[in-house]
């Protein structure tokens, strides 16, 4: 396993991080045995990085990984959330945030997390975030019961300039960076080396596109970027290797993004995903794949609040 430091926190954190939101039956419904395997199998191979949040399966990911951690957690560097609960429920309010900590504390079975964040930040007004979320979260800091303090969101130019106002210790973006997306390097990431921030990305299977799982109904790309999974695994399938192990390490290799989440919660996909640190990709390969995905390569939707669209 190879580790990067999360910028100015000073984290030595996994290349590859386990996002949590399957063990709270977000996809696929789980079973738990299985779920707490794929997390001691994790973090007996290398990986250290846990990201979850309330809003995994309504606190059940939560629950879960807090399980799954027990007698390990000096193991970990553990991150949750705030802010976010539900599809529509969003409150951001230092009343909240503030009993959030101690709900995600006491389900984590933890004291204290590495890093809490300010989850999907681009749904409620700007001045809410500036105004009560971003002292609140401090306030949580300055109590001892989480070391640092981040945002997160799918927009990268509103996360960047959200970072530019409030100097955050890390930003999370999501689907910014993979074989479809590449927008994360126009600001955030000369952002993170110019306020020294620690850059993580997430989803870099596009919700399943870049690899040989079944799309879900709700999934947002549009049908031309979704009718690019077939082609691609095609392709790959020609060079005897999986279109997901591409694309991890692809996504992995950024040399300025601390860590790449992916959820799994499988015995088996976490298996895969670990030795796809090793999967070589020929640049043969690599150049097809990407005359493939040039034509939609970028075509993210947004979500959110309208005036935070930028």
């Amino acid at each position: 396993m190879d580790y990067k430091i999360l910028g100015k926190t000073g984290l030595e954190v996994s290349v590859l991080g386990f996002g949590a939101s399957p063990m709270g039956n977000v996809f696929d419904p789980v079973d738990e045995k299985e779920a707490i395997s794929a997390v001691h199998y994790a973090l007996d191979h290398g990986v250290n990085f846990f990201d979850v949040s309330p809003f995994y399966g309504l606190t059940l990911a939560e629950e879960r990984l807090g399980k799954a951690l027990e007698g390990r957690r000096h193991e970990v560097v553990l991150a949750s959330k705030c802010g976010r609960y539900d599809l529509q429920h969003f409150d951001f309010s230092r009343k909240r945030i503030l009993e959030s900590i101690d709900e995600s504390l006491r389900r984590l079975k933890t004291d204290y997390l590495d890093l809490f964040q300010l989850h999907d930040i681009e749904f409620v007004d700007k001045k809410i975030i500036l105004e009560e979320a971003v002292p609140a979260i401090q306030e949580v800091i300055q109590s001892g019961k989480a070391r640092f303090w981040g945002i997160t969101g799918l927009p990268v130019r509103y996360l960047a300039q959200i970072a530019r106002e409030t100097n955050p210790d890390t930003v999370l973006s999501w689907a910014h960076y993979n074989l479809l997306e590449n927008e994360i390097n126009d600001e955030l990431v000369p952002l993170s080396q110019a306020q020294g921030f620690g850059l993580m990305n997430a989803a870099p299977l596009m919700q399943r596109i870049l690899s040989d799982a079944e799309l879900p109904a709700w999934h947002r790309s549009p049908e031309e970027v979704k009718a690019v999974q077939r082609p691609l695994l095609d392709l790959c399938k020609s060079y005897g290797v999986r279109l997901s192990d591409v694309a991890l390490k692809f996504a992995m290799d950024h040399p300025a993004i601390s860590t790449t989440i992916v959820g799994m919660c499988e015995l088996e996909i976490v298996k895969q995903n670990i030795a796809s640190l090793n999967q070589e990709i020929p640049g043969e390969l690599l150049e097809k794949i990407l005359e493939i995905t040039k034509p939609v390569m970028n075509k993210m939707w947004f979500e959110g609040n309208p005036a935070n669209n930028i």
